[in-house]
């Protein structure tokens, strides 16, 4: 009889580490969640962030870019109305070497 008891016993305590065993498990597989949730969303806030920066820096590139080209072409027209003659010279001149280029690649 005292195998039977001693063995109930050893079986009682296997169900109770088992049962606590799995309350620990469950507990971890929440912290887990609630880790992985909070570091997804870090990153997602700090992408939309990288994207808000990059979009903001594209449109300020674009608008310098768009102020310096209006002001080569204000300088240019000025330039043109200046010496016209020249103008024309340097427009013939890009035309018969472009002209020439092209022809010489058929």
């Amino acid at each position: 009889m005292t195998d039977t008891k001693i063995l109930d016993e050893a079986s009682q305590n296997l169900s109770a580490d088992l049962a606590a065993l799995r309350d620990d498990i469950t507990k971890l597989t929440a912290s887990v969640t609630k880790l992985v949730k909070a570091e997804a969303s870090a990153t997602s806030d700090s992408v939309y962030g990288a994207v808000d920066a990059a979009r903001q820096k594209l449109s300020d590139s674009a608008s310098d870019a768009k102020h310096r080209l209006a002001g080569a072409s204000s300088d240019l027209e000025a330039t043109i109305e200046r010496n016209p003659l020249i103008a024309v010279l340097i427009a013939l001149a890009t035309g018969l070497i472009i002209g020439l280029l092209s022809r010489a690649r058929k």
